[in-house]
C-alpha cells in the first residue's frame, strides 16, 4: 500500500454497488494506511437529529441551537458511536486532523461547544463508520466498485446532501448516471 495516499480523498460508490450500506454513497475517507481504511459516508442523513443525541447525552443546549440538524449515518461500523467531521479543525480532546483545516472529532467537548453555539463553522454529526481492512478497499476498487478523488470541503459542508454523490463524481468528469452498472474487463 502506498503509504496515506486516499487519505483526504472522495470515495464514490459506482452505481451497480448494490450494498444498502453503500449504493450510492460518498464516503470521506480520514485515514488510510497499512492497518486499512477509515471514512465517513457524507450523503446519509439518518432519521436522528442533533436534538435526539444531546437528549441522549444529556447535553443542554442554547436556544439558538439549530435542533433538527440531522445526524448522518456515517458507516455500518460501530453505529451507536458519534463522529464529528468539522471545520476549522479547533482544539478539542480527542481528534483525528485529516488535513491543515479539517478533522474528525469523537470527544464529547465538541458536542457540549455546538450545544452551545461555540462549536465549528462546519459539521458533519455521524453514527458510525466505513472502515476496511488492509487492502480491501484496493482489492474492491480494482473490482470497479469505487472511483476516487481528491476531495473538496465544498462538496463535504456546502452542497445539498441528495447532490454530493454526482458532485463528487463531476469532480473526474464523470456523469455517475450515465455509466453502465456492468464493469467491462478485455
Amino acid at each position: 500500500m502506498n503509504g496515506n495516499r486516499l487519505t483526504n480523498h472522495f470515495i464514490i460508490a459506482m452505481p451497480g454497488l448494490m450494498d444498502e450500506n453503500f449504493n450510492q454513497a460518498v464516503t470521506y475517507i480520514c485515514e488510510h494506511d497499512d492497518n486499512g481504511t477509515f471514512g465517513i459516508i457524507i450523503n446519509r442523513e439518518s432519521e436522528i437529529t442533533l436534538d435526539d443525541v444531546m437528549q441522549q447525552m444529556k447535553i443542554p443546549y442554547h436556544p439558538d441551537t439549530s435542533k433538527n440538524e440531522p445526524v448522518f449515518t456515517g458507516g455500518p461500523v460501530q453505529v451507536n458511536r458519534g463522529f464529528i467531521l468539522h471545520r476549522p479543525a479547533g482544539n478539542w480532546d480527542s481528534s483525528l486532523m485529516v488535513n491543515d483545516s479539517v478533522a474528525l472529532t469523537t470527544s464529547r467537548d465538541i458536542l457540549e461547544a455546538i450545544a452551545s453555539n461555540k462549536g465549528p463553522n462546519d459539521t458533519i454529526i455521524a453514527l458510525g463508520y466505513a472502515g476496511w481492512g488492509p487492502g480491501q478497499l484496493e482489492q474492491e476498487m480494482a473490482a470497479n466498485t469505487w472511483l476516487s478523488c481528491p476531495a473538496q470541503e465544498q462538496i463535504i459542508f456546502n452542497t445539498p446532501v441528495e447532490d454530493r454523490w454526482q458532485a463528487a463524481a463531476d469532480l473526474i468528469g464523470i456523469d455517475i448516471q450515465l455509466i453502465s452498472n456492468d464493469a467491462g474487463h478485455a
